[in-house]
């Protein structure tokens, strides 16, 4: 290994851990301000309605997702929708990080209803109350980065803390 390669590796890191902060800090940002729509039938509901809103799709798995061929189909078709309407898209994994940061559990509701799916969510930007934060402009700034090296939808890893 060169030096160059150690070098930017390290900063690689580096980038990916600023990067994974911004979200989480964006996440919750979102969330506190109701700009969160979780789930894969509600994200695309919201975005046959409201396309224009949405700032980013986060389309989340696990290993034990990536043999779920509903849920890759129905990421694809997210995908080619994200594309043609110009919204960021981030693969994630890390899902029971994910479900710390948005404060869902594994469980069952006080109502009996299954949790929510985190297998998909949406962070919208309305024009009457936008999000004002560094986070939603560092993830941005990522998302248009990998797309000038060609990488169309940028992984991302959320490590348990």
């Amino acid at each position: 290994m060169t030096l160059e390669e150690v070098v930017g590796s390290n900063s690689t890191e580096k980038k990916m851990e600023t990067v994974t902060q911004a979200l989480e800090e964006l996440l919750v940002a979102a969330q506190r301000q109701d700009c969160v729509t979780v789930g894969v039938y509600e994200s695309a509901k919201l975005m046959n309605v409201d396309p224009d809103s949405v700032v980013l799709c986060i389309l989340a798995t696990d290993e034990e997702d990536e043999d779920d061929i509903a849920l890759q189909i129905h990421f694809t078709l997210l995908q080619a929708f994200c594309c043609d309407n110009d919204i960021n898209i981030l693969r994630l994994s890390g899902m029971r990080r994910l479900a710390q940061v948005l404060q869902e559990e594994d469980t069952e509701d006080s109502n009996g209803n299954e949790p929510r799916d985190l297998h998909c969510i949406l962070v919208t930007n309305p024009p009457v109350q936008p999000l004002q934060c560094q986070a939603l402009q560092d993830v941005s700034s990522f998302c248009k980065e990998s797309r000038g090296r060609n990488q169309w939808v940028p992984c991302l890893e959320l490590q348990d803390r």
